[in-house]
Formats: structure tokens, C-alpha cells, sequence
């Protein structure tokens, strides 16, 4: 009888192994096919990164730039839930009239500008200033809906410097 256990506890071991080791291998493969989201994502909306230029400088599309800002807002103060995101993902097709796909791919790339930037703060500044170069204040606008959209709970006190380094950055006051 205690063969059989021993035998038994070596099966579940063996199995339990092989489980977590097939696992590491579904992760191993999930890293590539984020770094292909924004590849596509970028070719779609016509993003080409030049060289000795931080990639917030080649953003040409407001709707980028209003996308970005918007998911480096959410993720300011913790990481944000599946129904943050899903709130965000429908202020950005409602206000910048995007379909999901593109909704979607604006927030792949909001993400990897705001890693660019080192971070949800100093991206919202970078890309504040960039947007105002490619709209003006008038983009002030969609990018207040888009935010106030996106938020439901208090805003954090990050979230209130956030938007006086966004007001600051698009003139307005």
C-alpha cells in the first residue's frame, strides 16, 4: 500500500510539473503577439518611428494623442480594472467616433507611448504639448469628454495634477 501512494504522489508531482511548464510556455508565447498589437496598431494608423526622435514626435493623428492621454490617465493611480478599460474603450469610440478594432489598437498604442515616456505622468505632459501642437485648444474639448467619460470614482490627487498639467499644456486659463 505504501508503494502505491508513493507512486501515486510521484504521477500528481509529474503531472503538476508538466501543467506549470506547459503554462511558462503560453507566456513565452504571449510576449511576441503583444509586441505584434503594436506593430499592427501602429500601421494602421500610419505611425513610422524615425530615429533620433521620441516616437511621441511622429504622432500625427489627434485622435492618437487624445487615446494616449486618456489611458495614461486611467492607469495614473493604480492599475485599472477590466471595466476601466471597457468605460475607456467606449468613451474613445463615442467621442473620437472609432470603431472597437480601432478603439482598441488607440489604447495599445496609448500604452506603449506612455511606457515610451517612462510612465502615466510624464506621458501625459509629453503628449499634452503635442497635442496642442496638432490641434490647439480645440482639442480640449474631446479630450475632456473622453476623460470625464473614463472616470467614474473620484478623481486621485494625481489624476487632479494630471489635469492642470493638461490645461497648462493646451493654454487654457
Amino acid at each position: 500500500m505504501p508503494v502505491l501512494i508513493a507512486l501515486l504522489g510521484i504521477a500528481v508531482t509529474a503531472y503538476i510539473w508538466a501543467h506549470r511548464a506547459s503554462r511558462a510556455r503560453d507566456v513565452l508565447g504571449d510576449v511576441p503577439d503583444m509586441a505584434n498589437d503594436v506593430r499592427l496598431a501602429a500601421r494602421r494608423f500610419g505611425f513610422k518611428r524615425n530615429t533620433n526622435i521620441h516616437p511621441v514626435e511622429s504622432i500625427e493623428d489627434p485622435r492618437l494623442a487624445i487615446a494616449a492621454i486618456a489611458t495614461a490617465f486611467v492607469e495614473l493611480d493604480n492599475l485599472p480594472t477590466a471595466e476601466d478599460r471597457q468605460r475607456l474603450t467606449v468613451q474613445l469610440r463615442a467621442t473620437l467616433r472609432a470603431n472597437e478594432d480601432e478603439a482598441q489598437e488607440m489604447e495599445i498604442l496609448g500604452r506603449w507611448f506612455m511606457a515610451e515616456c517612462g510612465g502615466a505622468e510624464p506621458a501625459i505632459a509629453r503628449i499634452s504639448r503635442k497635442l496642442y501642437k496638432l490641434g490647439g485648444a480645440e482639442q480640449m474639448d474631446p479630450l475632456m469628454a473622453v476623460l470625464k467619460g473614463a472616470t467614474v470614482r473620484e478623481l486621485t490627487q494625481k489624476q487632479r495634477d494630471a489635469l492642470e498639467d493638461i490645461t497648462r499644456a493646451m493654454r487654457v486659463r
